[in-house]
C-alpha cells in the first residue's frame, strides 16, 4: 500500500526531512550518519535508485546517496510540495513534475539538476505495519521553482491568511466545534517542535514551520467534518474557506525549509 502526505495531516513530509537534514549536512552541520538517521526518522529503510551515472536497478542508502550528490555539485536542496492546480517548489520537466505530483512532495538540489521523489510503502497487518521509502533520483530542470515565497512574504500571508479564515470558519461555527476539535488540537499541540528542521537553520524559519504546522493540522481538524456546520452547503462554503489558506500553509512550509539556502544565496 502507498502513502501520501494527505494521508496524515500532522506528519512531517518526508521530503522536509530530507531538505533540512541534506541542507544541515552539505553545509557541515552535522555528520553523514546523523543527517541519514534523523531523514529516515521511524521508517524502516529508505533507498535511493536512479542517481547519475548508477544502473538504473542500484539501491543505495541515504549516506552514499547524499555524499554522491555532493560529490556530483549539490549545494543544497529546496523542498516541493504540489498538488493538482498547484506545483509548488516544482521546476519541470513534464515526467519529474508527474511523478512529484503523485506523491505530493519531492526534493530538489541545487547546483545540479536532479530531483528526488519519495515513493512511500506501507506494509504489514493492521496493527503491526512496517514503512519503506524508495527514493526516485530524476532529472529537474535548472529553473526557478514554482510559486516559492521568500520567509518574509510566507509569514505575512500566514498571518493574514489564519485572521481571515478566523473570521469566516467562526461564522459557520467551527471556532466552536466542541470538545472534540479541541482534543484533536491539542493532540497535535502535545506532539512537540523541538526537533523541527535541522542545525544551522535561522530560528524564524523554525518559527514559520511551527506556525504553518498548526495551520495545517487546523485544516485538518476543520476539513473532518466537525463543529456546527453539516449541510452540503455549509460543508462546499468550509472548503471554499480553507483552500486558500492551505495553499498559504504549504507556501510557508516551504519556505521555511528553504531558508538556509534562500539566505546563502
Amino acid at each position: 500500500m502507498l502513502a501520501t502526505p494527505a494521508d496524515n495531516p500532522y506528519q512531517e513530509p518526508r521530503s522536509g526531512r530530507l531538505t533540512a537534514w541534506g541542507n544541515a549536512l552539505l553545509a557541515g552541520a552535522c555528520s553523514p550518519d546523523d543527517a541519514a538517521t534523523a531523514v529516515q526518522g521511524d521508517d524502516d529503510a529508505h533507498r535511493v535508485t536512479g542517481l547519475p551515472g548508477e544502473p538504473p536497478d542500484s539501491l543505495h542508502g541515504l549516506t552514499w546517496a547524499l555524499g554522491k550528490l555532493r560529490v556530483l555539485g549539490a549545494k543544497g536542496l529546496r523542498l516541493a510540495l504540489p498538488v493538482a492546480g498547484h506545483p509548488l517548489g516544482l521546476t519541470g520537466p513534464p515526467a519529474f513534475n508527474a511523478l512529484a505530483m503523485g506523491a505530493q512532495e519531492a526534493v530538489l538540489a541545487v547546483g545540479v539538476p536532479y530531483g528526488l521523489v519519495p515513493e512511500v510503502e506501507v506494509y504489514g497487518p493492521e496493527g503491526d505495519q512496517g514503512v519503506r521509502v524508495l527514493w526516485q533520483c530524476l532529472p529537474v530542470n535548472d529553473a526557478l521553482p514554482a510559486d516559492v515565497p521568500s520567509l518574509d512574504e510566507a509569514e505575512r500571508e500566514l498571518a493574514d491568511g489564519l485572521r481571515q479564515a478566523t473570521v469566516m470558519l467562526t461564522r459557520l461555527d467551527v471556532a466552536g466545534a466542541g470538545p472534540q476539535t479541541l482534543r484533536a488540537l491539542e493532540g497535535f499541540r502535545r506532539r512537540g517542535h523541538q526537533k523541527l528542521l535541522a542545525p544551522g537553520y535561522p530560528q524564524r524559519a523554525v518559527r514559520v514551520l511551527e506556525s504553518a504546522r498548526q495551520v495545517s493540522a487546523l485544516l485538518g481538524i476543520a476539513a473532518g467534518g466537525h463543529g456546527a456546520a453539516v449541510s452540503a452547503s455549509e460543508m462546499t462554503a468550509r472548503r471554499e474557506i480553507l483552500a486558500p489558506l492551505d495553499r498559504t500553509a504549504r507556501r510557508a512550509q516551504v519556505a521555511a525549509y528553504n531558508a538556509i539556502v534562500d539566505e546563502r544565496g
